[in-house]
């Protein structure tokens, strides 16, 4: 068996190695095409057996071409981080060691570095020490999760066991919340049967969710209620207020639920944890570990302040399974039961960067978006639509020709971003704010300099007068 992994493990590690050395110099978006990518990758299903090596040494050559430079320091896509290096090195052990993180019984240790890392988290974060936690995907699942405990414990209230009788005749559950958010709610209410037309859209104002607007809202119905709040709106970073908003939703005995995708880290640093004032007051939080701390996909993680409502949705005994007195079972707080062991690479990350390194991860990120988006828009063609608040900016291009419309700076913004990204001197992402088409400017990975800054925003001017010259 050791001669079995020996070589090529280490093969593997320099083929790893060789990747990470070359992003400084490789094109950070991927130069593959579709009919290139299945061309190299659509075989028929192998008949016979082949040797380990052989795969591999295939498979790095087959992908050539077709990976984005998420972990170099010129990514700005969406809102996508790297990995740190004790979380990518934890991450490669996880799959060694291959725990099914699911029970104690099962794997010990795997069960409590995510037990430590759990409580790591609530105090970065700055959340209640008593809430209950659990290490999901993405903050998909943990919106799932916290909308699971959050159905289940307004449903309580009202006399109704959901996890008994199902939703068949339940109370139907509002859902109030501003009419901006990410499409992972929905999809999350979708999933728990709660449904879309039970939303109820609050027209935000450019300072964001008014508590008269809630109060009205929650004035205008009744019966069990969840009040959806944001910690980093995904195109501008903003905030709601949270200090003001919750002991509305509260009053009314709504069930307060924060997405944090990545704006609640920002609750880790000094310079921008005002922006998470109050949060800590909510039912419910869900962010990404694989967005602002920098661990490998795929990690999230859910936090909920009704310890016993969590339990009542995810518990689970069988007759079959060790289940543990005193250890901490993650499966009885996720939807998951065989699962990744995801503690090992959030506890070594926060183990090498400390609370002083994710609060500089976080600081430097911020400042880095600001420097792009007002580097880049200190050309003039080049609007800033959005200066960051926290990690997340918006720049849009106009067409510079004579007698243009939104249309055609619409399309210019698109053209921009594929200009810049073909250049492969760094990756953006689009997105429409208030019917305007932009560019995202989204800086979460620990690899960006301020020698990547300048290279992006040098990048971008050049791209401008190309497409201005060839306007």
């Amino acid at each position: 068996m050791k001669r079995q992994y020996n070589a090529l493990l280490e093969k593997t590690r320099d083929a790893a190695i060789r990747y990470l050395d070359a992003l400084p110099d490789e094109p950070v978006g991927a130069t593959a095409s579709l009919d290139e990518l299945r061309e190299r990758l659509d075989r028929p299903v192998p008949v016979e057996p082949s040797s380990a090596d052989a795969v591999i040494e295939q498979l790095v050559r087959d992908v050539e071409g077709g990976l984005h430079g998420v972990a170099g320091g010129r990514f700005f896509g969406w809102v996508i981080g790297g990995s740190v290096p004790a979380a990518l090195a934890a991450d490669w052990l996880t799959s060694t060691w291959d725990q099914n993180a699911g029970m104690f019984a099962v794997a010990p240790a795997a069960t409590v570095a995510e037990e430590v890392a759990g409580r790591w988290l609530i105090e970065i974060l700055r959340l209640p020490a008593d809430v209950s936690f659990a290490f999901v995907t993405g903050c998909q699942m943990a919106h799932v999760t916290c909308l699971a405990a959050a159905r289940n414990a307004v449903l309580t209230r009202s006399g109704w066991d959901v996890e008994r009788k199902g939703l068949y005749g339940a109370p139907p559950i509002r859902i109030v919340t501003a009419d901006q958010r990410h499409g992972t709610i929905e999809r999350a209410l979708r999933l728990l049967g709660m449904g879309t037309e039970q939303v109820r859209d609050i027209a935000i104002t450019p300072s964001g969710l008014e508590p008269e607007q809630l109060e009205h809202a929650l004035q205008s119905d009744a019966g069990p209620t969840i009040v959806l709040l944001q910690a980093g709106d995904l195109n501008t970073g903003a905030f709601d207020n949270f200090n003001e908003l919750i002991p509305i939703a509260h009053r009314y005995e709504a069930w307060v639920h924060v997405d944090g995708a990545f704006g609640l880290w920002a609750s880790a640093s000094e310079t921008y944890r005002h922006l998470t004032a109050g949060a800590e007051k909510a039912d419910s939080w869900a962010t990404d570990g694989h967005k602002w701390l920098n661990v490998p996909y795929d990690c999230g993680y859910a936090f909920v302040r009704d310890r016993d409502a969590h339990f009542r949705t995810f518990g689970h005994k069988a007759s079959y399974l060790d289940h543990s007195d005193v250890a901490r079972d993650p499966v009885d707080w996720n939807p998951e039961y065989s699962r990744r062991a995801r503690g090992f690479a959030t506890y070594a990350a926060i183990a090498s960067l400390g609370r002083s390194g994710i609060a500089k991860l976080v600081d430097n990120a911020c400042d880095y978006a600001k420097r792009i988006v007002e580097g880049a828009g200190a050309l003039d063609g080049i609007d800033i639509v959005w200066t960051p608040i926290i990690n997340q900016g918006l720049l849009r291009f106009r067409d510079p020709r004579p007698g243009t419309t939104e249309h055609d700076h619409d399309r210019f913004t698109n053209a921009m971003i594929r200009c810049i990204v073909e250049s492969g001197d760094a990756f953006f992402s689009g997105t429409t704010w208030r019917g305007k088409r932009c560019m995202r400017v989204s800086v979460s990975g620990w690899a960006t300099t301020l020698e990547d800054v300048d290279r992006t925003v040098t990048a971008i001017h050049r791209a401008y007068a190309e497409l201005e010259a060839a306007s």
